[in-house]
């Protein structure tokens, strides 16, 4: 059984995966906008990402016995000066993340909640994941600057991810997961 300090604190980070998939989505449509494709493409798999991650969340804290609260999302940010500008605000806003993960690790030791302490452990991991793959486009991207070509060429490399997470939670994260590919 989860404690309501817990479930509470799950539930925040609940809505920090949902914002995270509502900004990337609103990253995606400005990359759209701008004519790369291939970047908006990149903020589509990640806004698919971090629906998974919220969606782990919510079904962990059912399976402990809670009832996970939903609260409101805010309006991400929509315009941004250049595709540097995207990934620097993408690799804080997953430092952002990481720190509330870690900040969820502390609650579950400081309860000695041991079964989250275990389930927590796979985000601070992907964290590790999400902030290495964010700083390698940004060092790229600021290795070419403003260079169109190498821009365009990085463009049509990003529109080569491939959705890795399930992305139908219909019968649960956990079927979903032993579908996917």
């Amino acid at each position: 059984m989860i404690s309501a300090k817990m479930s509470d604190a799950i539930c925040h980070q609940i809505n920090n995966e949902m914002y995270s998939a509502y900004l990337y989505l609103s990253m995606s449509n400005y990359a759209n906008f701008i004519g790369l494709k291939g970047f908006a493409h990149w903020f589509i798999v990640q806004y698919h990402e971090e629906m998974f991650h919220s969606m782990k969340l919510l079904e962990y804290v059912q399976k402990q016995g809670g009832q996970p609260e939903l609260m409101a999302i805010d309006k991400p940010e929509q315009a941004f000066a250049s595709v540097i500008d995207l990934f620097e605000k993408t690799l804080e806003h997953e430092q952002f993340i990481t720190r509330c993960v870690n900040d969820l690790m502390e609650l579950a030791k400081e309860e000695r909640d041991n079964a989250t302490q275990i389930f927590l452990q796979w985000y601070v991991t992907e964290q590790i994941e999400e902030e290495n793959n964010d700083s390698d486009i940004l060092n790229q991207l600021r290795f070419v600057a403003n260079d169109p070509r190498a821009i365009l060429m990085l463009d049509r490399e990003l529109a080569t991810r491939t959705v890795a997470v399930p992305t139908d939670y219909s019968n649960g994260v956990e079927t979903a997961m032993n579908l996917a590919p």
